[in-house]
Order: structure tokens, then C-alpha cells, then sequence
């Protein structure tokens, strides 16, 4: 059963298209990757899907008749981490969508930022500024946030990118355990391999050029066009993860370079 669907759906900052006119639907639970190039409209979906950016045509459906309760987790890297808040301040911000801003915290509201906290290994970091956290430290911190939201659908913009080991295996713990409890997960990413492992995936080039299952949606063909000359076009070649290196024509014994 799908969640949502969306029909001829374009997306556009200003003048600019970030999502030609599309099709594509997310299933009601399990993971749902958006993956593609850099400036493919991964984030920008994402946005839409969360209520955050308007269609310029098309229409996103969801299955209930309404939107559902959603939690949706910035990349770190996305905010300011000079904001003079704490780690436990950052969590309990995502209580204010049943308290408001300057409403008054019930026990409960604690508790769900605690339980937060902890399910992502970030108790001891509670009373620290977000501006003495590590990339990876920071990233949990938003990812409790989202958490600690009541929540159905959890939408996430690329949490795992450049990320330290503890604060990877932490994030995809918690995501696992959140289709576990019934919720559906809606990431971006920019790594093959973590579409892979989806039960779903949206494959993204300025448009949907592909989507279904992982072994449908990253099949080479779609690859190639989503990607063009890439190694990403070839499942069984390497990726690098630093655009800034390049391979190097080693050469063949016998060969000389």
C-alpha cells in the first residue's frame, strides 16, 4: 500500500526546475531512499514531502486524505552550529509542535526528550553548546530531535553522510527500529549501497528516473542515465566518495607509463 503518490509533480526555486514533471509513490512502512547526483532534487522532494515546498504542477496525495504526523531531520551541516543552545535544548525543540515555543513542558514532554537522548547515545552530552559538538555528535543531536516528535513518517536529509563510525551505527540502529515500531522512513542519500539495503528507492536526475524496488530502480540502465559516464553507472566498479580524486591509469605489468 502506498503512503503517498505523486502525480506529474514539478518542483522549482523561482525560475529554476528542480524536479521536471514526475511520478512516484512511497510505500506505507520500511525505508524509502531518494538518491541521485548532487543537484538532482533529493532534498527538494523531501521538502515537498514534508509541506515545506509547494508544487508548481502535479499533486501529492497521501493515503489517509491528509498529511500525517511527520518528523523531519535537517543534515546538521544545514544549521547554524554557533546558535547558543544546549544539545538538551536542541531535543526539547521538537516538543514545541505540541507546546509551542514559550509553552510549558510536561513530564511527558521530558521524558520523550530523555528516551530521545538516549536512544541515541547522547545523555552526556546534554548540557553541551552545539557549537562544542563534532559533526557526527551534532548530527545525533538533530536526529533526537526528530525523535522526540510525536511522529508517523520520519524524513531524513542524508543522515549519514560523512558521518564518524559511533554516530553511523547509532543513526542506523534507530532508523531500523523506527520502521520496526510501525513508522515509515523516507531518507536521501548519495550512497549506492545504502539504497540498496532500502525496501524502496526513488532514483533522481532533475526528474524520477526510476523507482521501485532496489534491484529494479538501480538497475544500470537507470544508472547510467541518472548518472551519465559514472562509476556509479557500473555496480561492480568502485565508488569515490571524494569527487577531488581522480583514479589513476596504473600500470599494467609488462606496460610501460
Amino acid at each position: 500500500m502506498n503512503l503517498v503518490t505523486a502525480v506529474g509533480v514539478s518542483l522549482a526555486y523561482g525560475r529554476h526546475q528542480a524536479l521536471a514533471p514526475s511520478d512516484f509513490s512511497v510505500p506505507s512502512g520500511g525505508i524509502t531512499v531518494l538518491i541521485g547526483p548532487n543537484g538532482s532534487g533529493k532534498s527538494t522532494v523531501l521538502a515537498a514531502l514534508a509541506g515545506l515546498h509547494e508544487p508548481v504542477a502535479g499533486s501529492i496525495t497521501w493515503s489517509a486524505g491528509r498529511r500525517p504526523s511527520l518528523s523531519f531531520v535537517l543534515q546538521a551541516t544545514k544549521v547554524n552550529e554557533a546558535l547558543p543552545v544546549t544539545a538538551r535544548e536542541v531535543v526539547m525543540m521538537g516538543r514545541y509542535g505540541r507546546t509551542g515555543a514559550f509553552g510549558r513542558f510536561t513530564s511527558a514532554d521530558h521524558e520523550a526528550v530523555d528516551a530521545a537522548m538516549e536512544r541515541m547515545a547522547i545523555s552526556d552530552l546534554a548540557d553541551r553548546h552545539l557549537r562544542e559538538l563534532s559533526g557526527g555528535q551534532r548530527q545525533r543531536v538533530f536526529v533526537a530531535q526528530g525523535l522526540a516528535q510525536p511522529h508517523d513518517v520520519l524524513l531524513l536529509d542524508e543522515p549519514l553522510t560523512g558521518l564518524d563510525i559511533p554516530s553511523t551505527t547509532a543513526i542506523d540502529r534507530v532508523i531500523h527500529e523506527e520502521v520496526g515500531h510501525g513508522c515509515t522512513v523516507v531518507l536521501t542519500s548519495h550512497d549506492l549501497d545504502e539504497a540498496r539495503a532500502a525496501d524502496h528507492v526513488i532514483l533522481l536526475a532533475g526528474r524520477v528516473v526510476a523507482s521501485g524496488r532496489p534491484d529494479e530502480a538501480l538497475a544500470p540502465e537507470y544508472l547510467a542515465e541518472a548518472y551519465g559516464r559514472s562509476p556509479h553507472a557500473d555496480p561492480d566498479a568502485p565508488v569515490l566518495d571524494d569527487p577531488t580524486h581522480r583514479p589513476v591509469d596504473t600500470p599494467r605489468p609488462g606496460r610501460r607509463s
